[in-house]
């Protein structure tokens, strides 16, 4: 037994994370966008879909930095992404002041638009940064920059290809910002490709096979 104990000490300074520090994950992927304010002086019928240089899967976070400065306190900064493989999208609205509305709404195939989170005043914090994280097993959560607003949602597989931005309610509104831009960076990658995030199910085959080896040459004695 005290050799038992004795090897898996061993094997756990050897695959200790220490020594993987170097270890990248190469399956990880990062976007930075800036988008100019002239981008969201538009209604939702008239916003770009604009496809992203690379595809976001498995797992991910997205964060928003806010910084646009609105003309209009009808005005909105909305972001919008949608999933490569279906018809669903993920809306973020975040209104300007003083009411600083926010919102959360995804569109599915099974139930469509829906918006899943809504506050009509204080929803959302400019000094912030808002998050979203999302994995295939957990669902999306989103933080509004003070606390978690939306947790675990399923919305199933979702792969990021493209976003759109807009606005303005109306094409006769003025103008919903007039300074400023919004910051999205978008990070992603497959946590089974990180040698780090595996090593302890490789301790435990390691360990298996030890007590095993361990156990089948006592018998034999």
């Amino acid at each position: 037994m005290k050799t038992v104990i004795s090897l898996i000490f061993l094997l756990g300074f050897l695959f200790s994370p220490v020594f993987g520090q170097e270890v990248k994950n190469p399956s990880v992927i990062i976007d930075t966008i800036e988008i100019p304010f002239e981008e969201f002086n538009k209604i939702s019928r008239d916003a770009i879909i604009v496809d992203l240089e690379n595809d976001h899967a498995i797992s991910w976070q997205l964060t928003i930095d806010n910084n646009l400065v609105y003309e209009n306190p009808k005005g909105n900064g909305v972001f919008k992404f949608y999933d490569k493989n279906s018809d669903k999208f993920v809306e973020i609205g975040m209104g300007g002041p003083p009411d600083e509305k926010f919102w959360v709404a995804v569109n599915t195939e099974r139930e469509g638009y829906v918006v899943v989170q809504r506050d009509l005043e204080r929803g959302w914090y400019p000094a912030t940064k808002l998050i979203m994280s999302y994995t295939e097993r957990g669902g999306l959560t989103v933080n509004n920059g003070a606390r978690i607003t939306v947790s675990n949602l399923n919305i199933g597989s979702f792969v990021i290809d493209s976003y759109s931005v807009h606005g303005m309610e109306s094409p006769t509104d003025p103008p919903a910002v007039n300074s400023g831009s919004m910051i999205i960076e978008i990070l992603s990658g497959n946590p089974s490709e990180n040698v780090i995030a595996l090593f302890p199910f490789y301790l435990a085959a390691a360990i298996g096979i030890i007590v095993a080896i361990l156990f089948v040459t006592k018998k034999r004695s």
